[in-house]
């Protein structure tokens, strides 16, 4: 089993798309070559092998660090056990967490009686468990020359949309007719994915497109509600 490169793990609320508000264990992962000009956490970007430390320096850290520790499944729930978190809803984020094989942590979340969340691009194969929620961030014509693969496509549970304006709509636009015609194919009756815009950076005037889009299309708005009350 590959160990997971682990930037950071903090208990939260999560702010954004379907499980807002929901108390959360959230597990970064270093590694992303992807190179959203928008991106957050460009610190989780690189995986320098100098940079690998032990577990206990990591978690003493505050702030955003290049810095990371190697972790098994095992040794992030025992992490959680000693950091006493409560919650039971855990979010694998990054980086790009489908850089890794995720099936052996999320199959021993669901036996310890946890539900998981993976954020993604859409850019790498998603390895999980089936009862894994898949929070889908379509990277569409970034730098780092990586594709939206169908099979992410075809497994996510969400979409979760980056707008600042109206290109970004008619990507999504692209995207969810690319989705359409795949499930056809498949012949697939699930539930369709949910279809959340999120303003980049809360700026107005992106605000105001994701509000006016979402009330046209019947889709959901996501504001990053952790930002508005100050929690990481």
């Amino acid at each position: 089993m590959t160990n997971l490169l682990v930037n950071e793990v903090f208990e939260s609320i999560q702010g954004e798309g379907s499980y807002t508000g929901v108390p959360s264990i959230f597990v970064r992962l270093q590694g992303c070559p992807v190179g959203c000009p928008w991106c957050d956490t460009q610190h989780t970007w690189k995986t320098k092998p100098d940079k690998l430390r032990d577990q206990n320096i990591i978690m003493r850290q505050s702030g955003d660090t290049d810095e990371y520790f190697s972790a098994s499944p095992d040794d992030l729930f025992a992490l959680f056990k000693r950091e006493n978190y409560r919650a039971k809803h855990i979010v694998v984020t990054g980086g790009e967490p489908c850089m890794f094989d995720l099936r052996a942590l999320t199959a021993e979340a669901k036996r310890r009686g946890f539900s998981t969340q993976i954020e993604t691009s859409g850019t790498f194969e998603v390895l999980c468990i089936d009862d894994t929620w898949v929070t889908l961030s379509p990277k569409i014509n970034m730098k780092g020359g990586y594709e939206l693969r169908d099979d992410a496509l075809l497994r996510a549970n969400e979409i979760k949309h980056p707008v600042a304006m109206k290109k970004h709509i008619h990507e999504l636009d692209e995207v969810l007719d690319t989705l359409g015609n795949l499930r056809q194919q498949a012949d697939i009756i699930a539930s369709y994915p949910q279809v959340y815009l999120q303003p980049i950076s809360m700026q107005a005037r992106a605000t105001e497109l994701a509000v006016s889009t979402c009330i046209e299309r019947n889709w959901r708005l996501s504001l990053q509600t952790h930002k508005f009350i100050g929690v990481e």
